[in-house]
């Protein structure tokens, strides 16, 4: 993954959110990290409704993406992003503990990219997400061209 490609992780959790920005960097990857403490943070970064911030054109973006989360969950926030023309070329990738086989077929017909369960174990999370990071430094992530709203269409 090349160095301006800007991580997104929406991560209700500090201690998880350390371990994620910590491990990432022990891979190798020195890109910016965007943190969202829950999905309506998510959306409103993804979708802006003025000139107060919000992703930028023609920038890759790649969302590390956990499905319980406060005031809006990381299921909405993946379909909401599925729906949309572009952002719908951004890698999602679930890192979540939520490990029930409906919900993990749920996001992949939703389009989640890759579906990672969160380890309970802190060296065995650690150890995912360093693999998380190592997969990333070699991943091609699209620019996200239009700041339009949903696809009114699909």
């Amino acid at each position: 993954m090349k160095n301006e490609v800007v991580i997104l992780v929406a991560e209700d959790d500090n201690g998880h959110f350390a371990l994620i920005n910590k491990n990432l960097a022990r891979a190798g990857l020195h890109n910016q990290i965007v943190r969202f403490a829950d999905g309506q943070e998510t959306l409103d970064f993804l979708f802006p409704t003025n000139d107060d911030g919000g992703r930028e054109p023609h920038t890759p973006y790649l969302l590390l993406l956990d499905i319980r989360m406060p005031k809006v969950d990381g299921i909405e926030v993946l379909s909401k992003i599925k729906q949309d023309t572009e952002l719908r070329k951004m890698p999602v990738i679930m890192l979540t503990t939520a490990d029930d086989p409906r919900e993990v077929e749920r996001c992949h017909r939703l389009g989640c990219s890759i579906y990672i369960v969160k380890p309970v174990k802190y060296e065995n999370f650690m150890d995912a997400v360093l693999k998380v990071g190592l997969f990333l430094s070699v991943v091609e992530v699209p620019h996200i061209d239009d700041m339009g709203g949903p696809d009114e269409t699909s």
